[in-house]
């Protein structure tokens, strides 16, 4: 099993400088790599950070550790600029980059941000087809679908032969996608187990119909780890975080559990943020925050659900669930930054994980 670090702007509250911020996830970067960390995501959302500027930052600072986008997507990324900017740091990093690819929230970007945001699996896919194209000589790439590329031409690839691609895929489309296409797919933060053992296996057979090695389709899982003897508060932060991306379209399902009404419990932390009002008009994370009601949302979400979907608690517990999460077929656990302790205590923790 390999072990991760997720990055985001938003680790640490309340926010400070820019400065100090990126800073500091440079830093936690750099930390786990010396801990023994196998790779480090960070995330991008519209309205935040460049996650590639991010780790292009961190890539001067480090020699060893993965660095991996988690997730950005080729409708705010023109696929000729994802091509630009994944070349750039692959170089940067000596070959330790790996792509984080997803569809984004078409609301978004078709309503405030005036891009075209049509047909958004249909992007993605044909951004898959049009990287291996560019990054791989002669460097020259067509596409039929949503870009309409005609033979443009590029001078510049990724040190890398090979650069893997792990799509985040909740719907059967994308995973159908992922399967074909893709090296793996990165799961959402506390998608069952359940839903994880679903997706992996229709990831496999679209893998095998599609005459690729199952086998080589790796799963990347992001559990909302936390060891410690006291739960509340790892409790209370992963129902604010469903609260807020879970309540969008078509993210309830990854929360599926047996026992628990999930559409019903989703359904009135969405109307409690007032996600749809918000999402109609384009609105984003920000809108959220300031208007919804996000502790009524949080109260709308069992403890035992989160305890279900995260592993919160003491290492035996965390292990034992890091195990069943092997068994299903899970290669890397990404643990958020804001979930770990002090990093002059990782290198610990991780002896105890492994």
């Amino acid at each position: 099993m390999r072990f991760a670090i997720e990055v985001t702007p938003h680790a640490w509250s309340p926010p400070r400088s820019g400065v100090e911020t990126t800073a500091r996830a440079i830093e936690a970067i750099l930390a786990a790599e010396t801990a023994g960390f196998d790779a480090a995501w960070a995330s991008e959302d519209p309205d935040n950070w460049d996650a590639i500027a991010i780790l292009s930052a961190a890539a001067v600072r480090t020699e060893r550790i993965t660095l991996a986008t988690g997730v950005v997507n080729p409708v705010y990324r023109n696929p000729a600029l994802l091509a630009a900017s994944t070349s750039t740091l692959d170089r940067i990093s000596n070959g330790r980059l790996v792509l984080g690819l997803g569809r984004g929230q078409p609301e978004w970007y078709q309503q405030r941000l005036g891009i075209d945001a049509n047909e958004p699996l249909a992007r993605v896919e044909e951004a898959i087809s049009l990287l291996r194209q560019w990054w791989s000589p002669p460097h020259r790439a067509e596409s039929d679908g949503p870009q309409g590329v005609a033979g443009w031409e590029r001078q510049f690839g990724p040190l890398q032969q090979h650069v893997e691609i792990l799509l985040a895929a909740a719907g059967p489309k994308a995973v159908n996608v992922a399967g074909r296409l893709a090296d793996g797919i990165i799961f959402n933060e506390l998608t069952s187990r359940s839903v994880m053992a679903e997706i992996i296996g229709q990831a496999r057979k679209a893998a095998e119909q599609a005459g690729r090695d199952p086998s080589l389709i790796r799963f990347v899982a992001r559990p909302g780890l936390v060891v410690t003897s006291d739960p509340a508060a790892a409790i209370a932060r992963k129902k604010r975080g469903i609260a807020m991306i879970n309540t969008l379209p078509g993210m309830d399902r990854l929360l599926e559990t047996p026992g628990f009404d999930v559409k019903s419990i989703l359904a009135e932390a969405r109307r409690a943020m007032r996600t749809d009002e918000i999402l109609k008009r384009g609105g984003a994370f920000a809108e959220m925050r300031r208007e919804g009601d996000l502790e009524a949302a949080a109260a709308a979400i069992p403890d035992d659900l989160v305890m279900e979907l995260a592993m919160i608690g003491e290492i035996d517990h965390v292990k034992r669930r890091i195990d069943r999460l092997q068994e299903i077929g899970v290669s890397e656990v990404v643990i958020m930054r804001g979930d770990l302790p002090k990093p002059e205590r990782w290198a610990e923790l991780l002896v105890s994980l492994r």
